[in-house]
């Protein structure tokens, strides 16, 4: 069936003279409305009114413009002799093509401190519903919903002497659907915030955007791609730009989502490396390069082929001491030209600037179940309620490591362990079955170096035995949930070996 008659009404004008001139050039009538008409016209684009059409006039400030059986009826009628007999009885023409995106909703909402009046008028009504039946009828009438898609409808119906072809109506059918999908679930996730603030609503609608497709998934034979949220947020690793290197892989986004989440715990000059989504070094201090040395001395064989994220600007000395090794992917807030020259002579190594990486507000935390989904608060750490359960007091020191540690061991799979000394990660057990492991595993990580460090558990410790091993090593403080039936008998021990040890009564398993 070739396009004769097409409704025109956007609100991004990018592309629209030059698609709709294509169309008037193969006489095809394009009935418009408000700025879309206005827009045609000063082009010198032969166009209709819509209210010419339809014999009603907009109104209501635009509100209603487009909500009329005279469209409407053309746009859904099935192009069989019982609804075309139907159509001419009310004097209404067959429209063809359908071509309009929404209100900018998700850009309003964007803006700092905008108001709801504002985001109430750019929530669409008339467009959503004329989309939704152009896509209904994909038999009949094609739609368009993004300017990105002109090109490839041009290119469709040049092919097909001016027809839409079964395979482009079905294609644009299905990306209608989704466009108004996305668009509804924005608008009710921002309203149920807004007007409401209903934590878990009873019907959980989340839209993505998809980013780009991924070269593939966790291994080589998995399919991939990387989706970011209508907000994106520019503090996180969709808010980066990449300024050398190959692409970033499925695993990438992922590793260095987790280091630069882990960064943000940190005010002072941090250091985060980070191997398999696990931090395998940290260190806060003064000077960028003298902290990514002591990160670096944590596991520098887990470092290798890892990811860096300093949250302050790189210099020379720091970049340097990246390009001696094998790295995946290192993120700064900025980077000074030599020290950007540097790194760029690992054409591989993938440089991204986050240029805020302030800390996050409260979101919430998804894991996929099949069939289902898990969601929670995200975990945000709190420090008022440590009690020094053994008593014994220690120096500021300390417990600022003990501090460090336990801002560390929040982003460590469970159960974790993390061992700091001056500023700096020793040791950490990662993701052990029993938390006597995970202290093995750090304690013997660490090595030489346990004398007088500070310890962090994610979770209680159910036995003494983990305290036993900490005091062998010369553990000289503990920070710990507490809440384990044999708090008792663990706080004994730490009193026995002289151990300070602190209870925060939260916890922080990562599964």
């Amino acid at each position: 069936m070739k396009i004769k008659s097409a409704l025109i009404s956007v609100s991004d004008k990018t592309g629209l003279v030059e698609f709709a001139k294509e169309l008037a050039s193969n006489g095809v009538k394009i009935i418009s409305s408000g700025g879309t008409f206005k827009k045609l016209e000063e082009a010198g684009v032969k166009a209709v009114t819509v209210d010419s059409v339809t014999g009603f006039p907009e109104m209501l400030d635009g509100r209603v413009k487009t909500l009329h059986p005279k469209l409407h009826g053309g746009i859904l009628a099935k192009r069989t002799p019982e609804h075309l007999k139907q159509l001419k009885e009310q004097g209404i023409e067959t429209i063809d093509l359908v071509v309009v995106n929404l209100y900018p909703f998700k850009e309003t909402i964007s803006k700092e401190n905008v108001k709801i009046e504002e985001a109430i008028e750019n929530i669409d009504i008339g467009g959503p519903t004329i989309i939704r039946a152009a896509a209904k009828n994909y038999d009949s009438v094609g739609v368009v919903v993004d300017p990105a898609q002109y090109q490839k409808v041009l290119a469709d119906l040049k092919k097909n002497n001016f027809e839409l072809s079964d395979l482009m109506k079905k294609e644009l059918s299905i990306e209608a659907f989704e466009h108004t999908a996305f668009y509804d679930a924005t608008i009710s996730n921002w309203m149920n915030k807004r007007l409401k603030g209903e934590k878990f609503p009873q019907k959980l609608t989340l839209g993505f955007e998809k980013i780009s497709s991924l070269r593939y998934g966790e291994n080589p034979h998995q399919e991939a791609c990387v989706y970011g949220s209508p907000l994106k947020s520019n503090s996180g690793i969709i808010g980066t730009e990449q300024l050398n290197g190959k692409e970033l892989s499925f695993n990438n986004y992922n590793d260095t989502n987790a280091a630069i989440e882990l960064s943000k715990e940190f005010d002072e000059t941090c250091v985060v490396i980070v191997k398999h989504a696990n931090p395998c070094g940290v260190a806060v201090g003064k000077e960028l390069s003298e902290t990514f040395k002591r990160a670096l001395e944590c596991d520098p064989t887990s470092a290798f082929g890892g990811v860096i994220v300093l949250n302050k600007e790189c210099d020379i000395g720091t970049a340097k001491q990246i390009t001696a090794f094998f790295n995946e992917v290192v993120v700064a807030p900025g980077y000074s030209p030599d020290a950007l020259e540097e790194l760029k002579s690992k054409k591989n190594l993938r440089v991204l600037k986050l240029e805020n990486n302030g800390k996050s507000t409260q979101t919430f935390d998804f894991k996929h179940i099949k069939g289902g989904l898990l969601v929670q608060d995200e975990d945000q750490i709190g420090c008022e309620k440590w009690e020094n359960k053994s008593g014994i007091k220690v120096e500021k020191k300390v417990t600022d490591d003990l501090l460090l540690g336990w801002k560390i061991v929040k982003h460590v799979k469970s159960n974790a362990i993390v061992l700091v000394k001056n500023n700096a990660t020793i040791g950490i057990g990662v993701g052990q079955t029993s938390r006597v492991k995970a202290a093995e595993q750090a304690i013997k990580q660490a090595g030489k170096k346990t004398k007088d460090c500070s310890l962090a558990s994610d979770a209680f410790f159910p036995f003494k035995d983990s305290i036993e091993l900490a005091a062998k090593a010369e553990v000289k403080a503990i920070v710990e949930p507490g809440g384990s039936i044999k708090d008792e008998e663990v706080i004994e021990e730490a009193k026995k070996q002289k151990i300070s040890l602190y209870f925060t009564g939260e916890r922080h398993f990562k599964h």
